[in-house]
């Protein structure tokens, strides 16, 4: 086991980096938070001393390439995600991504490909939070036949942030930033392929941009929107022929709703990821059993320590490796696709 001080070194220490990774970071040993980039150095040097970052580097390659860094957290956006990951294995770094992988498919390839070319160095996304504790049971469930053959799957998240046209733009709806990802379409469907272990034959999509317009907050420049604000999604997946129908919406007002369902021929798991619930129904019954969990059995938020376990102990990556996110970047690929074609029928052998 190598137990010498990991140090990290941090490409964009936005939100999700504060609140999750570098106090995941801190509650490990002999690890050392050495440098932080972030886009100003003003802003950087302002994480550095809330955070306790050692220094700040004048931009992200300085940080890749400074030789007494062991890793990085890649914390930007999807569009330095390839070009940042990269580089930083190149250099030999080992990396933690934040996830989506990329913004399309091909920049995703392109990471698969140099963490193939050094098999010596961990490549990690960060992985989808809301079924962590969950995970296996379901799994188990499915394995053991108790819901059946299955039938359907079926995913929504929705809320009312871009129902009102004078919302400001976001960095998930300019596709320069964020590239093919549509709002948690992405990160929903990874937590499916937890469970379903295989991916769409095909899938047909519609969407809408109900805005075309918008601005952010601090700047009078006017900028096209891109990305969908709604997008339905109808598909079969390749081996059991279960079907695919999903829902993600920015305009739907009111109480926001963020289920999973699985239907088969025994019985229906819903899994109601804002409450963190678990239900199991039967079939034919309308009433649901809560699914109770021991405490062993909840995983939780494991991230940094899963990193740092590969670095050390060389166990393979889990959550989320990176031919795993060529799964969810393939299903982005499909849905852009057919958008773009009217909302044709995309097979899977177009995009992989």
């Amino acid at each position: 086991m190598n137990t010498h001080k990991l140090r990290i070194g941090f490409i964009g220490a936005g939100a999700n980096t504060r609140k999750m990774h570098i106090p995941g970071f801190c509650k490990l040993e002999n690890i050392e938070l050495s440098v932080v980039a972030n886009r100003s150095v003003a802003s950087a040097e302002k994480v550095a001393k809330q955070e306790g970052i050692k220094r700040v580097a004048p931009g992200w390659r300085a940080v890749v390439e400074d030789p007494a860094i062991d890793a990085v957290c890649i914390g930007t956006w999807p569009y330095l995600h390839a070009e940042a990951t990269i580089a930083a294995l190149e250099n030999g770094k080992h990396v933690l991504c934040e996830a989506r992988m990329a913004c399309d498919l091909a920049e995703s390839r392109a990471m698969a490909e140099a963490a193939r070319a050094h098999p010596n160095l961990v490549a990690q996304i960060v992985p989808a939070p809301f079924s962590l504790d969950f995970d296996a049971t379901i799994r188990g469930m499915l394995g053991s036949g108790q819901l059946g053959r299955l039938l359907e799957v079926r995913v929504v998240h929705t809320g009312g942030q871009l129902a009102d046209p004078d919302a400001p733009m976001t960095w998930r709806q300019d596709a320069a930033l964020s590239g093919k990802n549509i709002l948690t379409m992405g990160i929903m469907h990874e937590t499916v392929l937890r469970w379903v272990d295989e991916d769409p034959g095909w899938l047909l999509a519609d969407g809408a941009i109900f805005q075309k317009e918008r601005s952010y907050p601090d700047s009078p420049e006017v900028k096209t929107v891109e990305i969908p604000d709604s997008v339905s999604i109808l598909g079969r997946f390749a081996n059991s022929g279960a079907r695919l129908v999903y829902h993600f919406s920015g305009v739907e007002s009111g109480k926001p709703r963020m289920e999973f369902r699985l239907n088969g021929t025994l019985g229906a798991l819903r899994f109601d990821a804002a409450q963190s619930r678990l239900l199991f129904a039967r079939a034919g019954s309308v009433e649901e059993k809560k699914i109770t969990l021991a405490r062993a059995e909840c995983r939780g938020w494991q991230v940094e320590a899963d990193f740092v376990r590969s670095i050390r102990e060389g166990t393979p990556v889990q959550l989320t490796s990176f031919e795993q996110g060529l799964r969810y970047m393939s299903f982005t690929e499909m849905v852009e696709a057919s958008l773009k074609r009217g909302s044709e029928r995309v097979e899977a052998a177009e995009c992989h």
